[in-house]
This record gives C-alpha cells, sequence and structure tokens, in this order.
C-alpha cells in the first residue's frame, strides 16, 4: 500500500469548530483537501445567515429616507408630469371656442343653430380645437363629450390589466416603461386624427397606455422607504403632477391655433423619459423579493445602502416567498376581509374621481378666461399636495379623506349658491377651494390603497381604485355637458357625492404607522394577532 497524508483542519465559525480529517496519498493534490475544507465552512455559514423580510432591511440596515431613495423617488416621479398633461390635455383641445358672424350683420345671433352656416366663423380658425374642426355644434354637440368621457373609460381597463403585469409577468419598472411607450405612441398619433371617430378611439387608447404611469410610479415610489416617509414620498409624485398640470395652459396656448400641435408637443416628454430616464431606475425590492427573486432584491438594497452611506450584513439575506402564501395571494377577492375593503376603496375611488375630474372639466360654465381657470385650479394642487403632505405626518389616513371629501362636497354647494348671489368672483373662490380639497383627498387616498394591501396584490389594488377613479371621471364630462345649460345643478351634484364619500371611507381600516405586509396571508395573520393585542391591552385598563 501506498503511503498516505494525514491532515486535520480546525476552523472556528461562530459558536461552532469545523474539524475536517481528510487522508491524501502523499503525491496527492494538497489542493483537494484545501477544497473540502472550505465547503464544509461554508455549509456553516449558510446555517449561521440571518432570514429578514425587506421591510426589516430597509428600517435597520439601509434607512428608512436616505439619498439613493430620494434619487429613485426623484426619477420615478418624474413620469406624474406628463400624465398630467395627457389626462387634462382636452380642457383646450375639446373646449368650445367662441364665434363670431360674417357677412351681412343682421342676420347675426346669439345662437349658432339660428344662423346659415356661412353667415359666421370660429374665432382662431378651424383647427383651434376638435369643435371648431368638426363641427360639433347643434345637432353634433353632444359629441364633444364623447372623447373625454372614452378616455377616462380606456383607463379603466387599461388599470386592470396593467396592475396585473405588474403584480405578477412584468414587474413595476417594466410596466411603467410600457405603459410610458404607449403614452407618447398614442399621443402622436392623436395629432394626425383624420376624422372625430378615429380621434375618440385613439383618446381610448391613449387613457388605456397611460393608465399604468400613475400605480406604477406610486408603488415604485412607495416600496423602497421606510413606514415613516411611505406617505410624504407618495404625495411627492403629485408635485410632479401639479407642474405638468401647470405647465399646461402654456403649453396650450403656445398652440393654440392647432390642436393638433398640442398634441405633439405633450407626447415629446414620455418619449424621452423612457429612452432616457427610466434605464437609471431599479425595479422594486419588494416584489422581486415576492416572485422569489432574492439575491436581485438584496443587491439592490446593498446599492441603496452603500449610496445612504451603510452596509447591509453579509449574514442577512432576505426571505423568500413559501408556495403557501403564493397560492393564497394569488386573488385579492378570495379572501373576505380584503374583497370587503377593496369594494369600499373603489365606491370611495369612484365618489373621489367623478369629483376630482368632475370640477376641472366644469371650469368651462365658471364664465371666466378658461386659461386663468385652469391656472387657478393647478395652483391649487400646490397647497392641496403641501398640506396633504403635512397632515399624512400627524393624522390618521381615514379621517384625512374623510374631511377632505366633506369640504369639497361642502364647497361644491356653496359654490353654486355664490355662483347666483355673489358673482362669478365668489363662485371661482369656492370652486377653487373644492378643488384643493378632493385633490387632497385624490391624494392620499392612493397613499392609502398602498398601506390598506401587501405587496403581492399591491398594484392590483391601486389599480381596482384607480379603475374606480376613472369610472367617476368618465361620468363626469356628461354632467359638464349638462352644466352648460345649469352650472349650479352640476354643482350641487358633485356636492352630493363628495360628502358621500367621505362619510364612507369611515368604514376602511386605518394604516398610519403600519408595517407594508408581503401577502395576504401574512397581513391576515399578523393584523389579527395586533387586534387580539390591543383587546387584551384594553381589557387590562379596564380591570
Amino acid at each position: 500500500m501506498e503511503n498516505f497524508l494525514f491532515f486535520i483542519y480546525s476552523y472556528k465559525v461562530g459558536d461552532e469548530i469545523i474539524k475536517a480529517i481528510c487522508f491524501v496519498m502523499a503525491s496527492g493534490d494538497s489542493e483537494t483537501v484545501v477544497l473540502l475544507w472550505e465547503n464544509e465552512i461554508e455549509k456553516v455559514k449558510e446555517k449561521e445567515k440571518k432570514t429578514v423580510k425587506v421591510e426589516e432591511i430597509i428600517e435597520e440596515h439601509v434607512g428608512a429616507l436616505g439619498f439613493a431613495q430620494a434619487i429613485h423617488v426623484f426619477l420615478v416621479s418624474l413620469a406624474w408630469f406628463f400624465d398630467s398633461q395627457h389626462t387634462l390635455v382636452t380642457i383646450f383641445t375639446d373646449a368650445r371656442p367662441s364665434f363670431r358672424c360674417v357677412g351681412v350683420q343682421s342676420q347675426c345671433s346669439s345662437s349658432i343653430c339660428e344662423m346659415d352656416r356661412r353667415s359666421w366663423e370660429w374665432v382662431g380658425g378651424k383647427g383651434a380645437s376638435i369643435i371648431s374642426e368638426w363641427d360639433l355644434v347643434c345637432h353634433d354637440s353632444f359629441k364633444a363629450g364623447l372623447p373625454a368621457s372614452i378616455f377616462f373609460i380606456g383607463s379603466f381597463l387599461g388599470s386592470t390589466v396593467f396592475g396585473r403585469l405588474a403584480d405578477s409577468y412584468l414587474g413595476r419598472k417594466r410596466t411603467l416603461l410600457l405603459s410610458c411607450m404607449l403614452t407618447a405612441a398614442t399621443g402622436l398619433l392623436t395629432a394626425i386624427s383624420p376624422n372625430f371617430w378615429i380621434y375618440a378611439l385613439l383618446r381610448f387608447a391613449n387613457g388605456f397606455s397611460r393608465s399604468g404611469i400613475g400605480m406604477s410610479c406610486l408603488v415604485l415610489s412607495t416600496e423602497v422607504v421606510g413606514r415613516k416617509w411611505r406617505g410624504q414620498v407618495g404625495q411627492y409624485g403629485f408635485f410632479f403632477f401639479t407642474a405638468g398640470f401647470l405647465a399646461l395652459p402654456a403649453m396650450a396656448y403656445l398652440t393654440k391655433s392647432s390642436w393638433r400641435d398640442t398634441y405633439l408637443l405633450i407626447s415629446i416628454p414620455p418619449l424621452v423619459y423612457s429612452l432616457a430616464i427610466l434605464p437609471l431606475i431599479s425595479e422594486s425590492p419588494r416584489w422581486l423579493a415576492v416572485r422569489g427573486r432574492t439575491k436581485e432584491a438584496l443587491e439592490i438594497l446593498s446599492n441603496m445602502a452603500k449610496l445612504n452611506g451603510k452596509t447591509i450584513p453579509p449574514e442577512v439575506v432576505i426571505s423568500g416567498p413559501d408556495e403557501k402564501s403564493q397560492e393564497s395571494g394569488k386573488s385579492l377577492w378570495a379572501v373576505d376581509w380584503a374583497r370587503r375593503r377593496m369594494i369600499v376603496v373603489m365606491v370611495v375611488g369612484f365618489g373621489i374621481g367623478f369629483v376630482y375630474y368632475g370640477i376641472q372639466l366644469n371650469v368651462e360654465n365658471l364664465n371666466f378666461d378658461l386659461y386663468l381657470s385652469v391656472a387657478v385650479n393647478a395652483l391649487m394642487e400646490i397647497p392641496a399636495v403641501f398640506l396633504g403632505s403635512l397632515l399624512l405626518s400627524c393624522m390618521d389616513r381615514r379621517l384625512l379623506v374623510a374631511c377632505a371629501c366633506v369640504l369639497a362636497g361642502t364647497a361644491c354647494m356653496l359654490c353654486s349658491v355664490l355662483g347666483k348671489k355673489q358673482g362669478n368672483w365668489g363662485q371661482l373662490i369656492a370652486e377653487s377651494v373644492g378643488f384643493m380639497a378632493v385633490s387632497t383627498s385624490f391624494d392620499v387616498m392612493y397613499i392609502y390603497s398602498v398601506e390598506l394591501f401587501p405587496t403581492n396584490v399591491r398594484n392590483l389594488a391601486v389599480s381596482m381604485l384607480r379603475q374606480a377613479l376613472m369610472t367617476g371621471a368618465s361620468l363626469a364630462p356628461v354632467l359638464v355637458m349638462l352644466g352648460r345649460v345649469n352650472a349650479a345643478l352640476s354643482f350641487v351634484v358633485f356636492g352630493v357625492v363628495g360628502i358621500g364619500s367621505g362619510f364612507l371611507t369611515l368604514r376602511l381600516s386605518e394604516t398610519r404607522n403600519r408595517p407594508l405586509y408581503e401577502t395576504l396571508e401574512q397581513q391576515e395573520k399578523e393584523q389579527n394577532e395586533s387586534l387580539q393585542l390591543e383587546l387584551q391591552q384594553s381589557q387590562f385598563v379596564i380591570a
């Protein structure tokens, strides 16, 4: 028998001593021994790794809000800028311009329908809006409100599709990319619409396309910060929505002679954003973890921690989803508490969307300069966002949404009265206060819905809220058209819906300072344990 060498390797890892006893031939390869030894060490190191949730890593190692998250949220939130413009552009492109008489003045009348078409012309030319280009007046006047309503119906349907894609196959980032690219493409195609019906169809497509922007931005922003900053970060995105809204009157004014040029102008930003900005944005680590891609999630969090001047300990790993949790999280509607909660959220969202978009579109019934009225409303978004951010840090979400809705409804009621008694300035002030209040509820409701549901259905839940908002928005133009006949009545309806939505919000659970859960099963379990603990504490106090 040949001679053998006898080795005993000893190495301490944590509280365990690793011993490797190896026999090799005298002429054997010592690298084999070292390899066996290292393998034994790695096995123990694996046992020592600390498995934690993404929430814990963010709170304990990355930081609730640092430089990395601030840059991430800024880049993500830029998409809100053009989302608002594609949503509200019809205020200008679908507006009814003034007309003037031509030829014999004796034939002039206050009603277009009472005159021969050759005796009057549109001020600003036929290309100023779709109404002037395709003469959507008299027997065709019903068409004027259709594109706006169809746009929101497209947003309704798109919310379902993009919500499911963002929670399942594509993730938040790629869903945002797809939505931005389609928004740019449909906007450019809208600019070359040959007739009214193609225009309406493309507005539907544009509404469908942009529906993935807002919810993806909101979820991408809030899923990388700690619980303390979720409300403020969510509100941050609405500053860019407001900025886009504020820029819209200026852009529309520059292209007021051609509604087609307006669409061309607002379609360039989403294209640039998709190509230049989105590649710099990371995917949500929470979504990656839920999908079982824990190594990618940890890498993203490690990079964020590094930018924040921190490190994640090498023994920390992200816990992946167990099979049971994944199965239970597939259907939001299969869980009783989630289904009931979602229904209330959608009904409240319907009312908020109806009032929010209705007030904006109803500015044409205020007898004010259209550009000035829209600019005033856009300016009211700024205090709404500041107020929402401030109150979110010190006030329950449920109470905040309820109070804002009731205030908006009351202001609409007051707007109807002031329009008759105190003149247009009083009506404009009441309308502006109402819009500021409903804007606050609109913004906060998005944050609220993010916190009400777990990661594996969060985007779907936000998309369902968006569906409800868009359903309400799709009906608002109909009431605005009726408001051309009776503006006071339209504001009364907005007021009733706003107040009703506020009281219904009180049926929802509070989420302030609560963690973001990963699955429906986990959320139900931990909320039940928390409720039982609160009951025990209350019984102890009473005793």
